[in-house]
């Protein structure tokens, strides 16, 4: 397949999965973002990629993001979003908890057949408090294999896709029986609160309206420039901080303009913003290769899955100790494993656009403690164990 013709299918196909759940209710019930996830898989494991698609793939999915968010964010009420900054912070706090609990406890599982098993543990406390570059920065300091670390992070993702798909599909009624339910009737009213638009499938409708795609063009025209801004704002940190920073920048830039009552009244940008992020979620799902799992080594497939599956289920048991509700929990719980990029489709996928902004924010914190706690938390335990 032509780069040319790879790259219109990336943005093609996620605009005919709206409109197929948009056309039939029964294909809704499985989400736009399974289906684009989906997709993805099949595609990548095709056989019709080009050699160089990866490339191209990491620069598609990176600009999707960094695109996506102002967008996103413009129809936010922020001060509705205050009311659930603490709790939001505390529920951060137990998720970082959780998964040194559990990374400490599956060290233990694996201990001596994985060569540098104790730099796993680092590398996972890194992984599940913040995201890749937590990894990649921890593979460096550690002094980890390159092989080990490429097929970590090829079990990561397949496990995490397995755990995002269980987190917008049924996670939230698994949960509602462990942990208390949202509550809308401390912002605003009862039942799903209307943040600016509704979230479900049929507010797609009229976005090709002219007045609507007029107000579309200026929100990603303002969306690239906060992007550009904030690339140039990186260049004064150091390399290793770079993404934190980036993401910082667009939050903080995003969040600043949905004070702008103009900005703010644009129609269906959060709409535009989730076509965006469908985009991503299609570029990674084809970046997933099936074929590295042939020959699984088996105590690291392990320590993946009980890291993340373990850790989640802790840090539910943590969160009914202290009565945070379902939806926080669950975005929290993304933005530590699966990395910022992730919290948008969740949010969607949970139709509480109020714990988006709680779901980015506490992946950023991820991102500036998990090199900390991944680096100095495995010379700990090498100390210990040995």
């Amino acid at each position: 397949m032509p780069i040319p013709l790879l790259i219109a299918a990336y943005f093609v196909f996620p605009a005919l999965a709206i409109y197929i759940c948009y056309r039939f209710p029964v294909i809704n019930k499985i989400g736009v973002v399974i289906l684009c996830y989906a997709a993805g898989i099949v595609l990548g494991n095709s056989g019709m990629l080009p050699d160089n698609a990866d490339r191209y793939q990491t620069m598609l999915s990176e600009a999707a993001v960094a695109l996506a968010l102002p967008l996103l964010f413009f129809s936010i009420d922020v001060k509705k979003w205050t009311r659930l900054a603490g709790k939001s912070l505390l529920c951060m706090l137990l998720a970082t908890v959780s998964i040194i609990i559990v990374s400490f406890s599956a060290f233990f599982i694996i201990r001596g057949q994985v060569d540098g098993d104790w730099k796993l543990v680092g590398m996972a406390i890194g992984l599940y408090t913040g995201g890749t570059p937590n990894l990649a920065a921890i593979k460096a300091a550690l002094g980890v294999d390159t092989g080990t670390y490429i097929i970590m992070h090829t079990y990561d993702t397949l496990i995490s896709l397995i755990y995002i798909v269980f987190c917008i599909g049924i996670g939230q009624r698994v949960f509602n029986l462990l942990l208390p339910r949202f509550d809308w009737s401390r912002y605003g009213g009862e039942g799903r609160v209307d943040m600016g638009e509704s979230e479900d499938i049929h507010a797609y409708g009229g976005m090709f309206r002219p007045r609507t795609l007029a107000g579309l063009a200026g929100a990603l025209l303002l969306s690239g420039a906060i992007v550009a801004l904030s690339d140039r704002f990186s260049a004064l940190f150091p390399k290793e901080h770079v993404t934190a920073v980036v993401i910082l920048a667009i939050t903080s830039l995003g969040i600043a303009c949905s004070f702008i009552p103009k900005i703010r009244g644009i129609e269906k940008t959060f709409q535009f913003g989730m076509y965006v992020i469908y985009i991503f979620c299609f570029v990674v799902g084809s970046m997933t290769s099936v074929s590295t799992l042939i020959n699984i080594n088996w105590p690291l497939m392990l320590f993946v899955t009980v890291s993340i599956a373990g850790s989640m289920l802790l840090h539910a048991i943590l969160c009914r100790f202290f009565k945070i509700d379902t939806d926080t929990f669950i975005i929290t719980s993304v933005s530590a494993i699966c990395s910022p990029p992730f919290v948008p489709p969740v949010a969607e996928g949970l139709k509480n656009r109020m714990v988006l902004l709680s779901g980015v924010i506490t992946g950023i914190i991820g991102y500036a403690i998990g090199n900390y706690l991944g680096i100095s938390l495995a010379y700990l335990l090498r100390y210990l164990a040995l």
